[in-house]
């Protein structure tokens, strides 16, 4: 078999294919033909970046998000048999309930991850696929799916009527829309281009805004709000965004800050920032959120079939061609996701 190995910052050009031996899956393993995986910013930010809030083990597989078929099982499982069609779970342990550092194994960091041709997973980190998804299709759900249901879900209870900012068109971006829409609200989007808007209005958004001709997009937002601002943000911008986005929320409302892209130098900046807003108009609440559990996936998995919704993939590499696809992910913008297929 055949996989890939990085080490943390170690560059695109260090990613390499290698052959070794299929790995035997043992108790309460199962090993995984992986049909297909696709790439998230956590990668660019442990390939290139060097920098990732928890543990990376060295010459690990990368990749967090991945799908295949089981095709052998170790002793004493009973979540799996050879044939299920399974997507793997990035946190295998974090089962419900709050995050914590117990939990914190992560596929294509502490453990070895799905860009490669033959995975052992634990029996926990595997989640069923929807019938109606491709294997290509299932492998955009693990961060960005699982992340955006976890801002719209895990924190203030998102409710029909209710008005849900996003920011710009990735792939946590494009899936908040989705899943918004699916509960009923109405969803705001800021974007970089006149094309990508069309292509966001497309996808159910009821306003889109260009940033680059509306900088100062927080105005026109609680003008659309009435002045009353809106319910929750999605917010993926960072330090460069959060101020406007504070000032676009609502009193009692909630930013989700989606935890890869806070990093620890906008920990200071969103605290200030925070308390500035809330002793102007109220409190408004800032959750960080990093994934999310099992009990997320297969609540989204649930919404995804019961809704027959498809993930918006931008564009599919071949297996041998995972550096193009990294630094197509890196340098394109892309709407949607970046697949790798192993077939």
């Amino acid at each position: 078999m055949k996989s890939y190995h990085i080490s943390l910052g170690a560059g695109i050009d260090a990613l390499k294919m290698r052959e070794h031996d299929t790995p035997v899956p043992g108790a309460r393993e199962v090993l995984v033909r992986v049909r297909a995986c696709s790439l998230s910013f956590r990668e660019i930010m442990i390939l290139t970046l060097g920098y990732y809030p928890l543990p990376v083990r060295p010459d690990v597989i990368p990749v967090s998000d991945g799908a295949g078929e089981v095709v052998a099982v170790g002793a004493g499982v009973t979540r799996a048999k050879v044939g299920d069609r399974i997507v793997g779970a990035v946190f295998p342990y974090w089962t419900d309930g709050p995050f914590d550092l117990q939990y914190a194994a992560q596929l294509g960091g502490s453990l070895d991850g799905m860009l490669t041709e033959m995975a052992v997973l634990s029996e926990e980190a595997l989640v069923p696929i929807p019938d109606h998804l491709s294997f290509e299709e299932a492998a955009t759900l693990p961060i960005a799916a699982v992340t955006a249901w976890n801002a719209l879900t895990g924190g203030r209870a998102l409710q029909a009527g209710d008005t849900v900012l996003t920011l710009g068109s990735g792939g946590v971006s494009l899936f908040a829309l989705q899943f918004a829409k699916l509960f009923g609200a109405r969803v705001i989007v800021t974007t970089s281009s006149e094309e990508k808007a069309q292509r966001l209005t497309a996808q159910g958004a009821d306003v889109v805004m260009n940033y680059r001709t509306i900088p100062e997009w927080e105005k026109v937002v609680r003008a659309l709000t009435g002045g009353r601002g809106v319910d929750l943000v999605v917010e993926v911008g960072g330090p460069g965004t959060i101020e406007q986005s504070i000032k676009a929320t609502k009193s009692s409302g909630e930013i989700a800050l989606i935890g890869s892209l806070a990093r620890a130098d906008a920990t200071h900046e969103v605290t200030a920032l925070s308390v500035l807003r809330s002793a102007i108009a109220g409190v408004v609440t800032i959750r960080s959120v990093a994934a999310g559990s099992r009990a997320h996936f297969l609540a989204l998995n649930r919404a995804i079939a019961l809704h027959h919704l498809k993930p918006v993939i931008d564009r599919v590499f071949p297996f041998e061609e995972a550096q193009a696809a990294y630094r197509y992910y890196q340098e394109a913008r892309p709407f949607g996701k970046v697949v790798i297929n192993h077939q």
